[in-house]
């Protein structure tokens, strides 16, 4: 069988490694030109870790994860430790460590395993046409390609969403979370935080974080609520960071001064969709952001799009009745899963970025001393419920 996969990130090189461990002719397409992947880095969660151990990349993206033992929550005007626990009951529950990665370095790894001769780069879809035994993609130049099944895992902007809504649907719409997110890679310093913790400063409904990624580097973000479509220029570099975080503790400002905007810094507004449940049309359908674009208040927007591949390789090693069929038993695995993360996102974003300012008060409050078992409640509740767990229940 030969597939066609309209997107290059995580989610279409993970289906497509899924997919050709079966046995089937992958081609993945691109607008790309080459691996400039949006964003610094990613957390990969004990559900996502899974599905790529599943894939066969285990041993390559533990060399790339972070040691990320602890969890760390400051006061961001003081610099004060409001708790400081170990992460270790996330893998002791769950079967798995979790790694942040440099999303770059773990995009060129899978593109690597996926194989060169599979990938077309510098190809926009523009149309899709589905005969009912097959499913033809026409792309910007004019090229065509002709497959069994059409993956669309296109993006927060997907043309393939579009064309497998009902006909008469209303349009899918992106929705402004509030708030805009700044990231990139700095190196290691224990001023700013522990090389092996999870560090986060909170204060004003803003956040500043670094997470550690393998050559001694800090993933770090900062989330700033403001109104959406604020004018930025490059050229700016950290200017809106030092007017957004003034005053706060001397590690936020450590990091501020580390960073170097002309090699890594990238300014995100943050949208997200309202789960909808249409993802299949005959011998099409959508994959990761297309068709669950996630806010990254729980960080699992990489490891649902992995959910997916895991979930549609299962779907089409297990059954045989036809294409489309396959694809129906896929979207009913993932729809309501992935809708949940979705929603679960955006009621954390809530919570942290004072839309609602007594509700986030009580989240510093609740901060304050704690051992963190809450905290690890929520992280293992995100990974209850992958399919990657095939049912069975978490060790408590």
């Amino acid at each position: 069988m030969k597939v066609i996969i309209v997107g290059a990130g995580i989610g279409g090189t993970s289906a497509g490694i899924a997919l050709q461990r079966l046995g089937h002719e992958v081609v993945v397409y691109d607008q790309m030109r080459e691996n400039k992947p949006v964003g610094a880095a990613l957390s990969l969660w004990p559900n996502g870790v899974k599905v790529l151990n599943w894939l066969g990349l285990g041993d390559e993206v533990a060399r790339l994860g972070g040691d990320m033992a602890d969890l760390v929550y400051a006061d961001g005007r003081t610099g004060e430790t409001l708790c400081d626990f170990s992460l270790a009951p996330v893998t002791a529950q769950t079967g798995q460590r979790p790694y942040p990665v440099a999303r770059a370095d773990l995009q060129a790894l899978m593109m690597r395993r996926l194989g060169g001769d599979s990938i077309r780069l510098g190809m926009r879809l523009v149309g899709i046409e589905d005969d009912g035994e097959t499913v033809t993609a026409t792309f910007a130049d004019g090229t065509t390609d002709t497959a069994d099944l059409l993956i669309g895992a296109d993006g927060a902007r997907s043309i393939t969403r579009a064309y497998v809504q009902p006909d008469g649907a209303a349009p899918i719409e992106r929705e402004y979370a509030g708030y805009t997110n700044f990231n990139g890679l700095v190196p290691v310093d224990e001023s700013i935080g522990r090389a092996t913790a999870w560090t986060t400063y909170v204060a004003d409904g803003k956040r500043a974080a670094v997470m550690p990624v393998a050559g001694d580097r800090f993933y770090f973000w900062f989330d700033v609520p403001q109104a959406s479509g604020l004018p930025y220029d490059r050229s700016e570099g950290t200017a809106p960071l030092r007017a957004a975080f003034k005053g706060w503790a001397p590690g936020v400002q450590a990091l501020i001064d580390a960073i170097d905007p002309e090699s890594s810094l990238n300014r995100v507004e943050i949208w997200d969709i309202t789960p909808f449940s249409t993802w299949v049309k005959g011998r099409v359908a959508i994959l990761g952001d297309a068709a669950h674009n996630t806010a990254p208040d729980i960080g699992q927007g990489a490891c649902s799009a992995l959910e997916d591949s895991f979930a549609l390789g299962i779907a089409f090693a297990t059954n045989t009745v036809s294409v489309p069929d396959t694809l129906l038993r896929y979207q009913d695995i993932r729809v309501e899963r992935a809708g949940d993360l979705v929603l679960r996102a955006r009621k954390r974003g809530h919570e942290t970025h004072a839309f609602d300012p007594a509700v986030t008060a009580a989240w510093y409050e609740s901060l304050r001393g704690t051992d963190g078992a809450g905290i690890i409640r929520g992280i293992v509740g995100n990974v209850d419920g992958s399919p990657v767990n095939l049912g069975g229940p978490l060790r408590a």
